[in-house]
């Protein structure tokens, strides 16, 4: 199974670095020297790292065969890609790949549906699941053990204990239908029901 560790962003210096975005919890083990990563565009790859290292809180890499900033500046937003047994799970527990959390089903701890999980979003301060309605419409889920509180991949399903308004736009409708001057939209104006702007 092929995951996306990491995006490439501008050169750094003049002797071919580059700096990444990193979108793996495991930066070490996919992300170290000697590692050989497909990528996307095809074109640009596959790529060896030949060096890697920190640099003000971010992540620099050397490939192989890239010498200078020309050729740095030349895979910015290439995609890195790495060849996962989708069998292997990661050391904590507590931890889950993005390809174990795609498709789980997401319900309220009463076993409520809410959706499923269709895509995972790597922020610098938190990941967010995003997860498909029925009704079409997308609601973000920040991940975080506050609100995800359980993950049951036997069961294929997410469990989850949000604060008010967070999935559900139509709450908020039904709240300013009672209160004048919320700031939303009254039913008539519309809310096109996205879920995940509170």
């Amino acid at each position: 199974m092929q995951l996306v560790v990491a995006r490439i962003g501008r050169a750094h210096g003049i002797k071919g670095e580059v700096t990444v975005e990193v979108r793996t919890d495991e930066p070490e083990l996919r992300l170290g020297p000697g590692a050989v990563l497909a990528t996307e565009p095809a074109a640009a790859g596959p790529l060896t790292i030949e060096t890697g290292r920190v640099h003000s809180g971010r992540l620099l890499l050397r490939f192989e065969g890239v010498k200078d900033r020309t050729a740095a500046e030349a895979l910015r937003n290439t995609l890195l890609i790495a060849e996962v047994d989708p069998a292997e799970l990661p050391e904590d527990p507590e931890e889950f790949y993005d390809h174990q959390l795609m498709d789980l089903d997401v319900v309220l701890a009463d076993g409520t549906g809410i959706g499923r999980i269709t895509e995972i979003t790597h922020l610098p301060s938190q990941d967010l699941l995003i997860v498909e309605r029925p009704d079409g419409s997308e609601v973000m889920i920040p991940f975080v053990e506050e609100i995800v509180t359980e993950i049951d991949l036997d069961e294929q399903r997410a469990v989850i204990t949000p604060p008010p308004g967070l999935i559900d736009a139509s709450e908020a409708v039904v709240a300013s239908s009672r209160e004048e001057g919320t700031g939303v939209p009254s039913p008539e104006e519309g809310t096109g029901a996205k879920g995940g702007d509170a």
